[in-house]
């Protein structure tokens, strides 16, 4: 275990979390809404700090970064746990458990390092599930990374709190930020989170290289209308050379809509050239 930053203690041992917006008000001996961060006694303690249930190495385009050292091996680690509850999420075997659930792999932060020099890669990527609710973990791996002379990729649904993320942007190169629209009660509904923190952070980590991700969820976030928004507001915000992917959705977890058409994505991908973006992909065509 390892001491978790970002949290108060709060009276009768009780302590709150104030790492993403959510922040949790946890009593002794109960976990947050991530599942991996528990009060002990009146301290607040990350249960998965060392502990990675999934490491590999993957091509950067994969997390997806088309723009960030293009054809080059990325380290990729994620834990257990997430501040989000996608119904549609991919790794749910991951995001949705608790430590107690998997069996972790044992690598400490210098080990992590060792591992991505000697496997050849350029940067090591948080990624899987959300890193976030790793934070400490991340950190720690990161100010190695970059004495190593790696790069460090943030992979995130972007539901962090402002200092937590000023802390972390002293030593993360790239994000890969899922915008999954502007719509709040899909983010409530689909997510268990808010829009606007996720909006706050993008305009926070827009000068460092930010690329987003948009999965098309047929029924829920596809239409024109609310595409063309998604567009304007990027382009307003962060501005048109920001890359803009566009992916296709496959029923997954809870969530069993149908497959996005191809000509859905196709289309949103023209909607966003149409808007002014200048850098738009396609993805799972």
């Amino acid at each position: 275990m390892k001491e978790a930053q970002f949290y108060r203690k709060l009276k009768n041992g009780v302590v709150q979390c104030v790492l993403c917006p959510h922040n949790c008000v946890i009593k002794s001996g109960a976990r947050g809404m991530c599942h991996v961060r528990e009060n002990r006694g009146g301290k607040l303690f990350s249960l998965v700090y060392g502990n990675p249930c999934a490491v590999a190495v993957d091509p950067i385009e994969k997390k997806p970064l088309y723009h960030f050292l293009p054809k080059t091996k990325t380290l990729s680690i994620g834990t257990v746990g997430c501040n989000f509850s996608c119904l549609n999420c991919q790794n749910a075997w991951m995001s949705q458990s608790s430590p107690e659930d998997v069996q972790p792999k044992h690598l400490a932060p210098g080990e992590v390092v060792k591992l991505a020099l000697s496997t050849k890669c350029k940067s090591v990527a948080y990624t899987y599930n959300e890193p976030t609710v790793f934070y400490e973990y991340v950190f720690d791996i990161a100010l190695l990374a970059k004495e190593g002379g790696l790069k460090n990729v943030f992979v995130t649904n972007g539901f962090i709190n402002p200092e937590p993320l000023k802390k972390l942007l002293r030593v993360m190169d790239a994000f890969a930020v899922d915008l999954k629209g502007l719509d709040d009660s899909f983010y409530k509904k689909i997510c268990g989170g808010r829009v606007k923190p996720v909006l706050d952070t993008l305009k926070a980590v827009k000068r460092k290289h930010l690329e987003i991700v948009v999965l098309l969820i047929p029924g829920y976030n596809d239409s024109s209308v609310k595409v063309r928004n998604l567009c304007l507001w990027i382009k307003e915000n962060l501005g048109a050379e920001v890359p803009v992917h566009f992916s296709r959705y496959f029923p997954c977890y809870k969530l069993k809509a149908k497959s996005t058409p191809i000509e859905t994505v196709m289309g949103a991908e023209k909607i966003a050239s149409d808007v002014g973006l200048k850098n738009v992909h396609v993805g799972n065509v």
